[in-house]
């Protein structure tokens, strides 16, 4: 039987099913009545039959498995240029780690008996959310910006889902997808170009930024590292911040497995923002490297003015000694570069992190000899 959802805020219960709310009456986020764990101590890596993937960690998840290609596992690497670990992240099925947030989702809406999911996405996400989706069986509306890449969009339209180009600010475009979820009146031309939407509130909103169902996915992420490590947390995580839903999969992942009695201890949850869009930077009253203040666009798939769920990220960090920083232009691109020519073929927005790595230990809030996992959290293929 499918979990009921709660609301951490007021504690309203919702009931599980195709028509229940994507966030609480009271403005918040919902997140899963259960919160499952295995009782004892875990298998050694070695001993795991991971041919599941993600999935192999079934028993932290409040969500049975329905829809999946056994996307997980990436590989952790040594990174001895960057002192440091790089977890592959980019080699999922759809070439970014959104696939651990669909595979989980997706089933969530055959849990719940869904026929369409809309969601809205910057490219990846989407991308995931309507590949998981054409996998399950289900209609999907994906909103994209409407400058969104030719590659990315073509993902999604390859997998019969429809895309929804809007014009404005990546904002805009959350709105859009809203006012379908809501069923607001809304005129099929009004700030859209392209496919115009369907008709409004027909649809079980698959939001990679409000649906718990993704965190459940993101947190396995946690999980692969510790079993990778020896079932022992790293010193330290740096991860590029938009909607935070890796971050906070990380938070949440780590923390699960403390409550377990797997693990002992936090890693430390370092953020890396594109300057010009670091809302979490200006609340924790960060830096930036942007010398010049004109911010940098080269990061789009981080372009977030409003996380969902920023004072959760904000709790994260304090809770795990941890700190948020906005690169530039000038560092993303070098770190990009320097990625490309040690082998890692990622997209632009997977190398802040790395320069963020390399910012935090110039700042010494990292020690040279750190434990440090950097995901590496999306293809340059994306970008053909």
């Amino acid at each position: 039987m499918a979990s009921d959802l709660i609301c951490p805020n007021c504690e309203t219960v919702y009931e599980a099913g195709p028509s229940e709310p994507w966030r609480c009456a009271c403005g918040s986020a919902l997140e899963f009545t259960e919160r499952p764990h295995p009782q004892g101590d875990p298998l050694p890596l070695q001993s795991l039959d991971t041919t599941e993937g993600l999935w192999t960690f079934f028993e932290f998840l409040p969500i049975e498995k329905h829809v999946t290609f056994h996307e997980g596992f990436t590989p952790l690497v040594d990174a001895p240029d960057w002192d440091a670990e790089f977890k592959l992240e980019y080699v999922f099925p759809t070439g970014s780690f959104k696939d651990r947030g669909a595979t989980t989702t997706l089933s969530r809406a055959v849990e719940l008996g869904v026929e369409r999911v809309i969601e809205d996405s910057s490219g990846n996400a989407g991308a995931a959310i309507a590949t998981y989706a054409a996998r399950a069986g289900l209609e999907a509306d994906i909103y994209v910006p409407a400058d969104v890449k030719q590659s990315k969009l073509m993902a999604i339209q390859r997998a019969d889902a429809r895309p929804v180009r809007v014009e404005g600010s990546r904002q805009d475009v959350t709105d859009a997808c809203i006012d379908a979820v809501e069923g607001e009146a809304r005129s099929a031309s009004e700030g859209t170009s392209g496919d115009t939407p369907r008709q409004a509130g027909e649809g079980w909103y698959a939001s990679h930024a409000w649906n718990p169902a993704f965190y459940a996915g993101t947190m396995t992420f946690a999980f692969e590292i510790a079993a990778q490590q020896g079932w022992t947390v790293p010193d330290a995580v740096v991860l590029p911040v938009g909607h935070g839903t890796l971050f906070l999969g990380a938070y949440r992942g780590f923390s699960l497995l403390n409550e377990a009695g797997i693990v002992d201890g936090m890693p430390r949850l370092l953020g890396a923002q594109a300057a010009g869009h670091a809302p979490i930077v200006d609340r924790l009253g960060g830096r930036t490297t942007d010398e010049d203040g004109e911010g940098t666009d080269i990061a789009d798939g981080i372009k977030i003015e409003k996380p969902a769920r920023e004072d959760e990220i904000l709790r994260a960090i304090e809770e795990t000694g941890g700190d948020a920083i906005a690169l530039g232009a000038d560092p993303i691109e070098t770190a990009l570069d320097r990625l490309h020519r040690g082998g890692f073929y990622v997209e632009p927005t997977c190398a802040v992190a790395p320069a963020a790595l390399e910012q935090y230990r110039d700042d010494g809030v990292l020690d040279a000899d750190a434990d440090v996992v950097v995901p590496l959290t999306g293809s340059g293929l994306k970008t053909l």
